[in-house]
């Protein structure tokens, strides 16, 4: 079990106040806070040998790439990669999405092939395929949910056998990020690969909260964010395996992608180089470096194990508060996040937007909006939702000021 008192005091942020309150943070969804260790690790970067990397020889460039270096063995460790060139860094689970819509889309996939994709997807896992589809002709097919918001297979298998080898991607979140859900990713590799096409998880939301292993989950492609597993922004990482990598021309042009440049024609770098074009995000990697060793430190089963908890605690504590309506599975099948509105009759009874800026006032921060999942909110005939989304650093005394100022919102609208 994480001791979560401890933990908190490693996260500087938790000390401030809002609107006079002590600060509540639950919109761990949408970006996490940074421990201490973080922190320090990208200012000694900048204080102590700041420069850029793979390209001088002088002292501080050559610290400056081994930290680099370094940082991408932490995380191809925490993921358990084969080898540590199949981390290419990006600079979020957007790019890294893209990265492979591009590169590997653009060779592998033509007019009348079919991208398998589901209705809980956030937008970044369904714009860049509507964009490969657009432009090459190939169509999209979707999974649909049960009415606990898990991802109806039987859908899967039916759309895999209708298309046959036309199937070339299956593209699914491994976690919601709006109901919680934690999909089987590997009963879905299995079903993917026995028909011959290649799954890509968007772990946006998976990695940062349950442990992840790519050899166990049986995916071809993993993409991921720092920032929303206590890493800085402005970093992220594509997983594939090497081959997969090794095939697939490069996303963009310029220095550190090459081998050799002539006037009419190059020779592109050994992966994961071959992705990483340009001066890096230095910092930010060395940054989620340190992340992935904090939350290595704590233990990813022990991480899961807190948020089922906090996640169990939410349902119990939320349910008791009237009118809301509550949205995804149980809590043995979802991560920390709890979504939900205030409704009656299937109308809203304060807009989630309205909701949050209430509960601000609390000290407490939610999101609200519809968390890049419009079509998800169209599947469930509503305009956005409120979310609540939890971390290590979350205790239960926080789930009941949110409980108690979701009363008091209702009260003051004179709806109770």
């Amino acid at each position: 079990m994480l001791d979560v008192n401890r933990i908190r005091s490693d996260f500087p942020i938790l000390e401030r106040q809002v609107h006079g309150k002590p600060l509540i943070y639950l919109d761990n969804a949408a970006t996490s806070q940074k421990p201490e260790v973080v922190i320090r690790s990208m200012s000694e970067y900048y204080e102590r040998y700041n420069a850029n990397i793979h390209r001088g020889v002088h002292r501080l460039a050559e610290e400056a790439t081994a930290a680099y270096e370094n940082a991408r063995r932490k995380v191809g460790r925490f993921i358990n990669a084969y080898r540590p060139s199949e981390i290419v860094f990006v600079r979020n689970t957007t790019e890294a999405i893209n990265l492979v819509s591009n590169s590997w889309g653009r060779m592998n996939v033509g007019q009348g092939d079919v991208i398998i994709l589901s209705v809980m997807e956030h937008h970044s896992n369904l714009v860049p395929w509507q964009l490969l589809a657009q432009a090459t002709g190939a169509r999209l097919e979707f999974i649909g949910l049960d009415e606990s918001g898990r991802l109806v297979l039987d859908d899967l298998d039916a759309l895999l056998e209708k298309h046959g080898t036309r199937a070339k991607l299956v593209s699914i979140s491994g976690m919601s990020n709006v109901l919680g859900t934690i999909n089987p990713v590997r009963e879905i590799a299995d079903r993917v690969h026995q028909a011959g096409a290649l799954l890509l998880v968007d772990g946006a939301q998976s990695v940062p909260h349950l442990p992840v292993d790519v050899r166990v989950t049986g995916a071809d492609f993993l993409a991921f964010s720092g920032h929303k597993m206590l890493g800085p922004t402005g970093i992220g990482v594509l997983w594939a395996r090497k081959e997969i990598l090794n095939a697939m021309p490069p996303f963009l042009g310029g220095g550190d992608m090459i081998k050799s440049v002539h006037l009419r024609s190059s020779e592109w770098n050994d992966v994961p180089h071959k992705f990483e074009a340009g001066t890096p995000d230095i910092a930010q990697a060395i940054g989620l470096g340190a992340a992935v060793e904090y939350l290595s430190g704590l233990g990813m089963d022990n991480v899961l194990a807190h948020e089922r908890a906090m996640a169990d605690y939410a349902l119990d504590r939320l349910a008791t508060v009237p009118n809301l309506r509550i949205y995804g599975p149980p809590a043995s099948e979802r991560g920390g996040v709890v979504t939900f509105n205030l409704m009656r009759g299937g109308e809203l009874l304060i807009h989630p937007h309205d909701l949050a800026s209430i509960v601000d006032r609390e000290g407490i921060a939610i999101r609200a909006g519809h968390h890049c999942t419009q079509p998800l909110m169209e599947h469930y005939e509503v305009p956005a939702t409120a979310r609540a989304s939890f971390y290590v650093y979350n205790v239960e005394s926080e789930v009941d000021a949110l409980t108690e100022s979701l009363i008091k919102a209702q009260s003051m609208f004179g709806l109770l």
